[in-house]
């Protein structure tokens, strides 16, 4: 696979994207994090690398009867840019939770080239019904992440990383740790095969997302085994069965894979847009949000040389909303409560009186239908300055005499809030 993966390299169409040191995560870890940055590629993200590398593979024959993958945005978009430079004809299917600017982008990428179809509301959704266009029309089912091919074009991230990693200072030092986006595998799976080859020490994980986590599920089970339940919040990189192609080799080369909170990860999206400029999708902050959990177990050291992968920037604006406020509710600076107030004059502001503190501001308030005629229960919801103020809020709470709910974020009626 190495050599696949060089051959892949010397013919790719896709940019060879910056290698950067951040500051804000440097300083935060006494250590050098280098972000490969993907977000920059062609699509605005990696996954060009492995659509291009598949498609240019196959014979002019297959290219005259098309092409046809699914897909959750980023991989539309790869199989949009090469139908295009290849002149082939691509039917792209993509879950109807698909953002919006992902969708326009596929079809602005691809143009006369590419007929889109929203089918399903997951990943696997959508595949079932790519592979029954492609069993009745002859395309080529260009998968995101289970093909030879698509991995060694994935793979070649990790082949620029390495050359880059070379020549920054100090010179020829290899990284102690990489950190790897996954969701079916392909990225993980190509660049470990790369640099486990070129650096045989440097420690590899992977991230995936706490709501998804199919490949350590296939891990703990030994082989991929479909999630019941699937979190799409983070929908890059949430696929409900670990690709058969790419579990051995990241059984096999991988140190570890880890899973990651979705509130950390929108903690990592605002971090990153507010400190470093970045623009990244809940997929693209995933590696460099899986730095706090490493470093949490004693994984991260002073001194470390850490390489992450940004793997992609498609992040659609309307979605910041919902962004702010599971990383706030990760942080501990939001709260969600039932209060039941009894239906009399100043109930309200007693509660305002007595109950918040400076600093503590009600966000959301929305009264639910009366249980009963001497009590009205409401949903609030409370910012606080500090995370550490919670306690003292819920002793002011306890010290009144209504009766107060706390909403914990496990609870099934959390989901109504987003």
């Amino acid at each position: 696979m190495p050599e696949k993966i060089a051959d892949a390299a010397a013919r790719t169409i896709a940019r060879r994207t910056p290698l950067e040191r951040s500051e804000r995560l440097s300083e935060r870890y006494a250590a050098e994090v280098l972000l490969k940055r993907e977000d920059l590629q062609l699509g605005r993200s990696y996954k060009v690398r492995g659509a291009y590398h598949l498609m240019s593979s196959l014979s002019p024959e297959e290219l005259g009867r098309g092409v046809v993958c699914a897909s959750a945005g980023n991989h539309a978009q790869g199989v949009a840019i090469s139908a295009a430079r290849l002149g082939a004809q691509a039917h792209i299917v993509v879950p109807t939770n698909t953002p919006r600017q992902k969708r326009e982008r596929i079809l602005a990428l691809g143009g006369d080239h590419v007929t889109l179809e929203l089918t399903g509301r997951t990943y696997d959704e959508a595949s079932a019904a790519a592979h029954a266009h492609a069993d009745g029309s002859g395309a080529t089912y260009v998968h995101p992440f289970d093909d030879p091919r698509t991995i060694a074009g994935q793979g070649t991230v990790g082949f620029e990383l390495t050359e880059q990693v070379a020549r920054a200072e100090p010179a020829g030092s290899p990284l102690d740790l990489l950190v790897v986006p996954v969701g079916g595998g392909g990225l993980l799976a190509g660049v470990a095969t790369w640099v486990r080859h070129t650096w045989p020490a440097t420690r590899i994980v992977g991230a995936e997302p706490v709501g998804a986590a199919s490949m350590s599920a296939a891990i703990a089970d030994g082989g991929p085994v479909r999630l019941d339940d699937l979190d799409t919040f983070v929908d890059g990189a949430s696929v409900g069965l670990a690709g058969g192609a790419t579990y051995p080799v990241i059984r096999d080369l991988v140190d570890e894979v880890i899973a990651v909170e979705v509130g950390a990860i929108c903690t990592e999206m605002l971090e990153l847009y507010q400190v470093d400029g970045i623009i990244a999708e809940p997929a693209g902050a995933l590696a460099t949000a899986a730095l706090a959990q490493l470093a949490a177990a004693g994984q991260v050291s002073a001194g470390d040389r850490i390489g992450a992968i940004v793997s992609g920037g498609n992040n659609d604006v309307s979605r910041y909303a919902e962004v702010l406020e599971r990383a706030l509710v990760h942080q501990g600076l939001r709260h969600y409560f039932l209060v039941s107030f009894p239906q009399e004059p100043g109930a309200l502001r007693g509660f305002l009186d007595h109950v918040l503190a400076e600093g503590e501001d009600i966000v959301v308030f929305d009264y639910i239908k009366k249980s009963n005629r001497e009590t009205g229960p409401a949903l609030i919801g409370i910012d606080l300055d500090s995370a550490a103020g919670i306690d003292g809020l819920l002793e002011r709470m306890a010290a009144t005499s209504l009766v107060i709910e706390k909403i914990p974020y496990d609870s099934p009626l959390f989901t109504f809030l987003h």
